[in-house]
């Protein structure tokens, strides 16, 4: 069977209510017959979730100082980055840095800290914040905070949080070269547990670390055994003072692919390109919210810059999407 009747048949597959095989996911992203596989995944796309395309900005609320030795992160303190760390920011900047986003189009604001897990004070304060911007700004108001308890997930469901992002990050075989302080079961844990609190779970990962187009398949079914209601794909960006500086760009058409293939892997689901986009996708942005995407972080991310939200929601339009 050629490449794109192959193609073809997995999108029926998927479109029929049906799910692909590893070894099917394995072949697709081999496959060098980009445009058929990335219109597969745009016809998936259009059927289970429409023209639209979900549009999150975030704060990083709390920088640096996180004790946990991820290699791709430069809020580690266990690296020199350079970074700008401060403390948890006051509930009146975060209300205000809701507002900003609102009022530039995103429809979903998300409070990042860089925590193993917040101190009790720390996580008071951000309850608050979350009570505030709901009241205040009116917003759909997710959050990451690291490791989360049954009790906390629990109050954070009860102040209205729509959605909890913890990410596994990287596949299981792959795992221990990007950290030794927790493991993948711990990561999978906290997405159990906030599933099971009734939160809506953002999860996904990494690709360009290093790993093996194998091991992005085995990512994706990892992400897709949790039943994720979105899943951030971010591009490494390798930054100065952590042991993935250095890194090199991955080719666009390759991201692509892996894009296109996880739709397959996840039909349903709010399909995000957040960090890296810019940088790696250069000129097929575009491209990839027509090969599977459905959702992207705009306005910049934890540590580094991105696209102005105008030029973001100009761009969706631009290629018949409605922003979200």
């Amino acid at each position: 069977m050629s490449d794109s009747a192959f193609i073809a048949a997995c999108m029926e597959k998927v479109l029929a209510g049906g799910r692909i095989t590893f070894a099917e996911a394995e072949r697709l992203l081999a496959t060098d017959d980009v445009m058929t596989l990335a219109e597969c995944a745009n016809a998936i796309t259009r059927k289970f979730n429409g023209d639209v395309v979900d549009v999150e900005a975030l704060i990083n609320a709390k920088s640096g100082r996180c004790p946990e030795d991820c290699s791709f992160c430069a809020q580690s303190t266990f690296y020199e980055t350079g970074i700008n760390k401060y403390p948890l920011l006051s509930t009146e900047q975060l209300v205000q840095n809701a507002r900003m986003a609102r009022d530039g189009g995103a429809t979903s604001f998300c409070l990042v800290c860089a925590y193993r897990s917040p101190p009790e004070k720390d996580f008071e304060q951000i309850c608050d914040a979350i009570v505030e911007i709901k009241k205040q700004v009116g917003t759909e108001v997710n959050v990451s905070l690291g490791f989360m308890t049954p009790e906390r997930a629990r109050r954070l469901k009860e102040l209205g949080v729509k959605r909890y992002n913890h990410n596994l990050e990287a596949a299981e075989s792959y795992f221990s070269k990007i950290c030794t302080t927790h493991d993948f079961a711990d990561r999978v844990n906290t997405a159990k547990i906030v599933k099971e609190a009734g939160l809506e779970l953002c999860c996904g990962g990494i690709i360009g670390m290093g790993e093996s187009a194998r091991q992005r398949i085995e990512l994706a079914f990892s992400i897709a055994g949790l039943n994720p209601d979105e899943v951030p794909m971010n591009i490494l960006i390798g930054r100065e003072g952590t042991p993935m500086e250095g890194m090199g760009t991955i080719d666009p058409l390759d991201a692509i692919k892996t894009i296109a293939v996880w739709r397959f892997v996840m039909p349903k689901t709010i399909l995000k390109i957040g960090g890296g986009r810019e940088v790696h996708l250069k000129d097929k942005e575009r491209m990839a919210l027509k090969a599977g995407a459905n959702g992207i972080i705009t306005g910049g991310y934890l540590t580094t810059g991105g696209n102005e939200p105008n030029k973001d929601i100009a761009m969706i339009r631009e290629i018949g999407l409605k922003a979200k």
